[in-house]
């Protein structure tokens, strides 16, 4: 059903998706400071009430035992086999108060549990822009100022230096007279804040943040090199949730609106398996083990310590693949002139499903991962894709083999006529970014 879906990828509308041009925008969050905007994307649920917190513990493989009020954390859920549903950032604004905040597979879990669970909270969801029924406007502006001269941009805003605010943790600063929530971090691995005001007090905070940004050189980033920025940082954002199949999801699929988002989605690109698990992943496999913890329990507890105990928590292992350039050109150069076509290629994102998923080989054709999130980049002037692989295929500078284009002929209507292409990509740690793997966390 996946497979032969009409839908198309999903795209962060009503967000301009450029204000100079994407490569420029892509470059500047690594050279001076920038404007993104992610108030429309995202899918937010707000969860109140005493036993808020004990919900976020049974579901999350990750602890709760320190949560201290104004930060936040990675939640990251599994199924009871131990599979990964996916992952969102959870802001914990009071005592009994939360809000996470991400793409809507983790939203419509944690909503699940909340309401089929017999949990004392109360919850309001707001979907993202692109599924809000009846539209309107998100009940919250959220966007982020990052990059080198960020900072600068901020003490600007606030007429005095920035407070020194530790990696996830978070404030509260007045702006243009409203009080603004800031989250400390960054979507690419450079320094930054994350803001929330409610929407209806977001022109006179958009306004200082532009006067400010100004002054300081700062680019406003639209939304065709804001997906792009996770190549770099190493973030994996849409592996397939592991809700589609299986027992212990059977209750999460009935309770699923059929019109939801997430019963209408699509799966493409050059892996292709009748088993729909194929498509699942541990934890583990994305490098979510460095944060779980068993000193609670959760949805998956058991299955993930036997998945641990059998050693399965090293087969797998995340990694950047750089796509050769000779090989990625003369992909691209196929359409130009007469002779069998490759699949093209979106820019900056490459993706033409929700759920991309293409075939990793090694130099005897064997498959040996799965490549997920593709795009260009242009700081790295290269092809990106971050991928999971077999650990033995997973050592920096293995050079490995992504196959590009459908397998066999698709009802798809965004898939033309094609053939594949074979494409030489050289293994690379995720995140790719230096600064964003070895020093971005030490000095946040």
């Amino acid at each position: 059903m996946l497979w032969e879906s009409q839908d198309p990828p999903i795209v962060s509308t009503p967000v301009t998706p450029e204000f100079t041009n994407w490569r420029d925008e892509q470059k500047a969050w690594r050279t001076n400071a920038v404007l993104f905007d992610q108030s429309h994307h995202m899918a937010d649920l707000n969860i109140k009430g005493p036993d808020a917190l004990k919900l976020i513990q049974e579901t999350a493989i990750n602890s709760v035992a320190k949560f201290p009020i104004d930060s936040a954390k990675q939640y990251i859920a599994t199924n009871a086999e131990g599979q990964l549903i996916g992952d969102n950032i959870l802001f914990r604004y009071e005592e009994d108060e939360f809000q996470a905040v991400g793409i809507p597979p983790t939203i419509s879990w944690l909503q699940f549990h909340a309401e089929t669970g017999g949990y004392d909270v109360e919850l309001v969801r707001d979907n993202p822009s692109y599924c809000r029924v009846g539209g309107g406007d998100p009940l919250v502006y959220r966007f982020e100022v990052q990059g080198p001269d960020a900072m600068a941009v901020i003490g600007e805003m606030l007429g005095h230096e920035p407070p020194t605010v530790g990696f996830f943790k978070g404030t509260r600063f007045n702006i243009a007279g409203k009080m603004v929530r800031a989250l400390r971090h960054g979507m690419a691995g450079e320094p930054g804040f994350e803001f929330v005001v409610p929407w209806e007090d977001r022109q006179p905070v958009i306004d200082a943040v532009l006067e400010a940004g100004a002054k300081h050189g700062l680019i406003r980033v639209g939304g065709r090199a804001y997906l792009t920025n996770s190549l770099e940082s190493g973030w994996l954002p849409r592996p397939l949730p592991a809700f589609y199949s299986g027992e212990s999801t059977k209750a999460f699929r009935e309770w699923l609106p059929a019109d939801d988002v997430d019963s209408a989605v699509s799966l493409g690109g050059s892996f292709y398996s009748e088993n729909i698990e194929d498509y699942y992943f541990s934890p583990y496999d994305v490098g979510y083990g460095k944060v779980m913890r068993f000193d609670h329990d959760f949805i998956g507890r058991d299955a993930l310590e036997a998945q641990k105990a059998a050693g399965l928590d090293e087969k797998n292992k995340k990694v950047t693949l750089q796509w050769n350039a000779e090989d990625t050109a003369k992909c691209w150069a196929s359409m130009f002139g007469e002779g069998p076509k490759a699949k093209f290629f979106n820019l900056p994102i490459a993706h033409y499903a929700t759920y991309h998923y293409d075939r990793v080989e090694d130099a005897s054709g064997n498959c040996v991962g799965r490549s997920l999130h593709t795009g260009y980049s242009a700081n790295f002037e290269s092809m990106l894709s971050i991928s999971v692989v077999d650990a033995a295929h997973a050592e920096p500078g293995t050079e490995l083999t992504v196959v590009w284009g459908e397998p066999t002929p698709s009802a798809k209507v965004q898939v033309e006529d094609h053939v594949q292409f074979k494409i030489r990509a050289t293994v690379h740690p995720a995140p790719i970014d230096q600064h964003a793997r070895e020093k971005y966390r030490k000095n946040a």
